[in-house]
């Protein structure tokens, strides 16, 4: 079994070698989950806000009006880069990036008012430490907005979705049920706040290939695709499985919670 420190490698390993192509990824760049999160956070103009595992920016561009300041925090250098030139080239001005670590954010106690962090948090080896450096990081009564992969509660079925979210991308630490997420929040002392699960179809081809996997690659999460258990299947609503155009569903959680003053 890999140590932390491993996957931290391997994911920083991975995002330098494919940093550029997320700025185009729709997973990432384009969806109404976006324009949600802004919603459910209702940012004020006077706010300083974090954006953990920034990605490309689009999170942190897509806050940026909303708020005084965003930090833009990642633990890739090459993936810090590409979302500095990114938001930049938008026209964003009042961001800053900090090359950081997850699960040990460099900022003082009480720091920000809101912290987001999208698609991200099923790459890091230790979420409660995650949770509770964001929690150390927040101001009293601030917000932690959080989306990232969701699994079914049933174990087996959530266990061979990660073997195939880990075939195209090894990073991939582990996702998590509803439950799991709901007791992270509990358990780093947030007041939950509002909870739910979003969708996107996904494209399986064009998904595999951001990650740089070959044809052989490809071939085998088709199968896996064409041979999952019904809870699986169930899950990940497949279609036109074997061809150029398959593709199955990816499920979201979107979580809000709230430091105690």
């Amino acid at each position: 079994m890999s140590t932390p420190d491993e996957i931290k490698a391997q994911t920083q390993a991975r995002f330098a070698q494919f940093a550029q192509g997320y700025i185009d990824s729709p997973n990432h760049a384009k969806g109404e989950d976006l324009d949600r999160l802004v919603e459910l956070a209702q940012p004020q103009p006077d706010w300083a806000m974090l954006d953990v595992a920034t990605g490309a920016g689009h999170t942190a561009l897509k806050f940026s009006p909303h708020v005084r300041r965003v930090v833009m925090a990642d633990l890739t250098p090459d993936m810090l880069a590409v979302a500095r030139n990114f938001v930049t080239d938008k026209g964003m001005t009042n961001a800053a990036c900090v090359l950081t670590d997850a699960e040990n954010l460099a900022f003082a106690p009480n720091s920000f008012d809101l912290v987001t962090c999208r698609i991200a948090p099923h790459h890091f080896p230790d979420i409660y430490r995650f949770a509770v450096s964001v929690e150390r990081v927040l101001r009293p009564d601030g917000l932690f907005v959080l989306q990232d992969h969701v699994l079914p509660e049933d174990k087996r079925a959530g266990s061979y979705i990660d073997s195939f979210q880990r075939l195209r991308d090894p990073s991939h630490h582990r996702a998590y049920s509803e439950s799991e997420w709901r007791s992270l929040f509990l358990d780093a002392d947030f007041i939950i706040e509002h909870a739910e699960m979003a969708s996107k179809s996904t494209p399986l081809v064009t998904w595999a290939e951001r990650q740089g996997s070959d044809a052989d690659t490809i071939q085998h999460l088709q199968v896996m695709l064409a041979q999952a258990p019904q809870a699986v299947s169930d899950w990940l609503q497949p279609t036109c499985v074997g061809t150029k155009d398959a593709t199955f569903v990816q499920g979201y959680m979107v979580i809000v919670g709230r430091k105690r003053r």
